[in-house]
């Protein structure tokens, strides 16, 4: 019987799992909708076999245009709803159309045999059944096969059936990568289908479109707009690193997400925008591609594929291998910079030393500021170019200067570092809060753990404060506040759950405060944000938040706060254009390492 498989514990998620591993280290994905729907449609099966076949459908073709993309892997989208329920493998479970020649195998092999992934997609929903007045489910020959009434088009008889598949796709491909699960299914949760897939397959992993399902690997957000700049996906995303994370987009600007028949054009910008921006919050990036019957893309996305396998090539060091930066990994502020600029900050995982700035929207101006985050810069260099760039640190920023010559799409400048200055080690304070959240007190801010955090309770205004065990010179704060939101209001009920108005203070004795050394206003952005004071000599020291950006029409976030690490900085690196570091005072020599490293590797 399918599905037979004895359960030895109760479902729970694993944040982390060697079976994700291959996931964690990709960049990107190819997402391939293709099926018996591909323009022109076809209603028989057999003949949509036969089309295209003799179209001259390989594999290999698939495998190489997803190499062009630099992507490692692949999710096939056929047995999908608007598609004709597809199977593209010779399937012994009827219901729907199931191919003679085994096409998923094939994929699965060409793949295999160049270092890439197969993931199959899955969906749960039958309203699709009857579509452009054709019934592509065969309830009677599932029905005989089960040897009882079952109707695949109610979502309890189509979850059965997409049941069975699960389990014999897992018998028959034993490379399969896992699984594109479209939602969720009733049956599926009832039977315990996901527990038994990490059973049978260890080590396919399953990814979920847009619900952000506990037991699932990773949260695909789907096709997300509104940003400014538009290309900045991530400000959509709600999900909190290390959880693996995807944005699925399209390639073609305009179109369905499956072979329509036409030839829209790829808007480079906003794709290689979305790639970039993606690998520097550390979202995976699956791009869609409209395949033809012949499994060939149309002209605009093949020329699309060229242009990106050439482009992309020079600076894949700094995509590749990379997190990014400005989170839970360390590095240089991403985001909003001077003068209108905007990109991304990544870091390499073989080297953190080494950093990049992807500047995708450039400055007015031929100067460039990103804000250092404590490191020491040795060199920077335009990575496509070789080219040395002059820079100096001061205040806090390391500023760029004489650029020019812009890249269209992404300028990339790498950035040697040798460590961290002028950080007071967390391990150091003692933290304290006026409110917190059952289990998540305020000691989780300075803890160097990403996967603990403080939460306010709802309760603002609110007070987080640091003792620091002595008398110590204070210029910033750095505060990673948890990416569990949008960082913008994308309606009235998904809104950013981010520091607004804030005030800070000193105090010799942590009893007499006194009036605020600075009070303002943070943007509503990912990544670090920092809080500037003039320089001052204290024992401890107090963020009062005000208030933040949810309104209270988004219940979920009103009033929330939640930050997973808080540093305090005692002073700047100060550096010339000669790139030369002066000799360091005893204060910022004071924890050169970072307050926050790597992903725990627990799961």
């Amino acid at each position: 019987m399918l599905g037979a498989l004895s359960l030895q514990a109760p479902a729970r998620a694993d944040l982390q799992n060697p079976r994700q591993d291959f996931l964690r280290a990709s960049t990107s994905g190819l997402f391939l909708h293709w099926g018996e729907r591909t323009a022109p449609a076809h209603t028989s099966c057999s003949a949509w076999e036969s089309d295209v076949t003799a179209g001259g459908w390989t594999a290999d073709y698939w495998v190489n245009e997803a190499r062009k993309l630099h992507a490692q892997y692949l999710v096939l989208a056929t047995f999908h709803s608007r598609l004709g329920y597809a199977r593209p493998w010779p399937s012994k479970i009827p219901g729907s159309c199931s191919t003679g020649r085994d096409f998923l195998g094939e994929l699965i092999a060409a793949a295999k045999a160049q270092g890439l992934k197969t993931i199959l997609y899955m969906t749960d929903d039958p309203q699709w059944h009857a579509d452009g007045g054709h019934e592509w489910l065969d309830s009677a020959g599932y029905s005989m096969y089960k040897g009882r009434a079952v109707d695949l088009s109610s979502r309890d008889g189509f979850g059965e059936f997409g049941y069975d598949n699960f389990f014999e796709v897992m018998s028959r491909y034993p490379d399969l990568g896992g699984f594109w699960i479209d939602n969720d299914n009733d049956y599926w949760l009832s039977h315990h289908l996901y527990e038994q897939i990490y059973q049978k397959c260890p080590a396919c992993t399953l990814s979920n479109n847009n619900e952000d399902t506990p037991i699932m690997d990773m949260i695909s957000n789907e096709q997300k707009s509104g940003m400014t700049p538009s290309y900045d996906y991530p400000q959509a995303i709600y999900t909190a690193q290390p959880r693996l994370t995807e944005a699925d987009f399209k390639l073609p600007a305009t179109g369905a997400w499956w072979y329509d028949g036409s030839d829209p054009a790829v808007d480079k910008k906003l794709t290689l925008g979305r790639l970039v921006t993606n690998a520097g919050s550390s979202v995976k990036a699956l791009m869609a591609e409209t395949a033809q019957v012949n499994g060939v893309f149309p002209a605009n996305q093949a020329a699309f594929n060229d242009f990106a396998n050439g482009y992309l090539a020079p600076v894949w060091e700094s995509l590749h291998g990379a997190e990014g930066g400005g989170y839970l990994y360390g590095g240089l502020k991403p985001g909003f910079w001077n003068d209108g600029a905007h990109g991304v900050t990544t870091v390499s995982k073989a080297d953190p030393g080494l950093q990049y700035i992807h500047v995708i929207t450039p400055p007015r101006t031929s100067t460039l500021q990103v804000r250092d985050n404590g490191y020491r810069v040795t060199a920077v260099t335009n990575l496509r170019t070789g080219a040395p760039v002059s820079y100096r640190q001061a205040g806090g920023t390391l500023t760029l200067t004489g650029l020019s010559g812009w890249d269209p799409y992404d300028t990339v400048f790498k950035v040697a570092t040798r460590g961290r200055a002028g950080i007071i080690a967390p391990s150091t304070y003692t933290m304290s809060a006026s409110a917190s959240a059952d289990g998540h007190g305020a000691a989780a801010a300075a803890d160097g753990d990403h996967l603990t955090y403080w939460d306010n309770g709802k309760t603002l205004p609110v007070r987080l404060d640091f003792a620091l065990g002595a008398t110590r010179t204070v210029r910033y704060l750095g505060i990673n506040q948890r990416e569990d939101s949008v960082s913008y209001a994308r309606s009235d009920t998904e809104q950013s759950a981010r520091i607004k108005d804030y005030k800070v203070y000193v105090s010799a004795d942590g009893k007499r405060w006194g009036s605020a050394v600075t009070s303002g206003t943070l943007p509503s952005t990912r990544g670090i944000a920092f809080i500037d004071i003039p320089a001052i000599s204290a024992s401890h020291v107090r963020l009062e938040v005000t208030s933040t950006y949810a309104a209270a029409t988004d219940a979920t976030r009103y009033k929330r706060l939640r930050i997973d690490e808080a540093w305090l900085g005692s002073a700047y690196v100060s550096q010339g254009l000669a790139g030369a570091t002066p000799p360091e005072t005893a204060e910022s020599a004071l924890a050169s390492s970072p307050p926050y490293g790597p992903a725990p590797t627990r799961s």
